[in-house]
């Protein structure tokens, strides 16, 4: 803790009182001199104990706590982008094709915004076509609950409708300081010596777009590794297990047979019933809570249980919601190495109704 101000001039009058014999009044010109210089001490102190800090990863903070983590091969987490698709409609089949351009936009009506990544055709006889389509903000804002995007920016000619008929997922935050430093201090406690789990776990981790890693030992038989991957969008792509399988192969021990694979996934369905806090309506308490339940289910969840307990925690805190009964599921899911949850349905429903 700093000294104050007010403690550092007490000191210096304190230091000067003893060496000339007297203690100057506190309207005089020396006495201000020494506040000023007082004031000057406490900044150095207080620049002094922030650098120290920036040192060491228990207390470095955003770049500071990047390049402590740079020098232990581990990078935070960027932000990624919401996909999913959007439904372009008609109201009744028409005799000619329309298009749909890429980067068609549409929005929820609080304004969040999808793009279409590609062209597409909504063909004669048709009502709709599906177009794959991605948050234009990095984050989990985008991941929006199926039906919430029906604005359209600036219509295509002849559709008269839009909406997202699946939610959208995979967007995520850029990592936290907390969750970086967390990670950071995990590599010096689980050291990696180029054949434990930690050394596959955390190479993997060093690939963009990697969310979780989990090395299983011995699989399939001695001499057998299994590395599984889930990224922040939940299963990887093959392009992304090959590259991580071919780094790892031209890296690991002698007479290892490695494999880097996608986890199983195992459906979590949800049903939930609320109760809206004093000052808000159930739609707002609803609309909070699909938001807090559907960015819990991440590519993090790799190798991990989901608990009654941590579920009911995210909705505990919420403003808007006084109370909540879990319907389902009944009991916890038990974690598993090899196995992401995932959200599967969701149901709010209102206490009581």
């Amino acid at each position: 803790m700093s000294k104050t101000i007010d403690e550092i001039y007490g000191e210096m009058l304190a230091v000067f009182a003893e060496a000339s014999g007297y203690l100057p009044s506190a309207s005089c010109d020396l006495a201000a001199r020494l506040y000023a210089a007082a004031a000057q001490i406490h900044a150095l102190l207080l620049q002094a104990q922030w650098v120290l800090e920036q040192g060491f990863p228990q207390t470095a903070q955003r770049e500071y706590l990047e390049r402590l983590a740079a020098l232990r091969g581990i990078s935070r987490s960027v932000a990624t982008c919401a996909t999913g698709f959007l439904r372009f409609g008609v109201s009744s089949a028409i005799s000619g094709d329309l298009s749909v351009k890429s980067g068609t936009t549409c929005m929820t009506d609080t304004g969040i915004r999808f793009a279409t990544t590609e062209d597409a055709v909504l063909s004669a006889g048709t009502l709709y076509v599906d177009v794959p389509a991605m948050a234009l903000e990095p984050g989990r804002a985008g991941n929006v609950a199926a039906n919430t995007v029906t604005i359209m920016a600036a219509m295509p000619t002849g559709v008269k409708a839009c909406t997202n008929p699946e939610a959208f997922s995979g967007g995520d935050d850029a990592e936290s300081d907390e969750s970086l430093r967390a990670r950071l201090l995990d590599s010096f406690i689980r050291l990696p010596n180029g054949a434990n789990a930690a050394y596959y776990e955390q190479t993997a981790l060093s690939f963009t777009g990697v969310a979780a890693a989990k090395a299983v030992g011995r699989p399939r038989g001695i001499g057998t590794v299994d590395v599984y991957v889930a990224t922040d969008a939940g299963i990887p792509g093959e392009e992304l297990l090959t590259a991580i399988e071919d780094y790892l192969q031209a890296r690991r021990e002698i007479s290892v047979d490695l494999q880097v694979l996608a986890p199983e996934e195992e459906t979590v369905n949800i049903s939930v019933a609320l109760k809206a806090s004093q000052g808000h309506t159930f739609d707002q308490a609803k609309a909070q809570a699909d938001d807090a339940l559907r960015n819990a289910f991440t590519g993090s969840l790799l190798g991990k249980g989901v608990t009654l307990a941590a579920l009911g925690e995210l909705l505990y805190h919420l403003e808007g919601v006084e109370n909540y009964r879990f319907v389902s599921p009944t009991a916890d899911v038990p974690a598993s190495p090899t196995v992401l949850p995932r959200l599967g349905t969701l149901t709010i429903s209102e206490w009581g109704a």
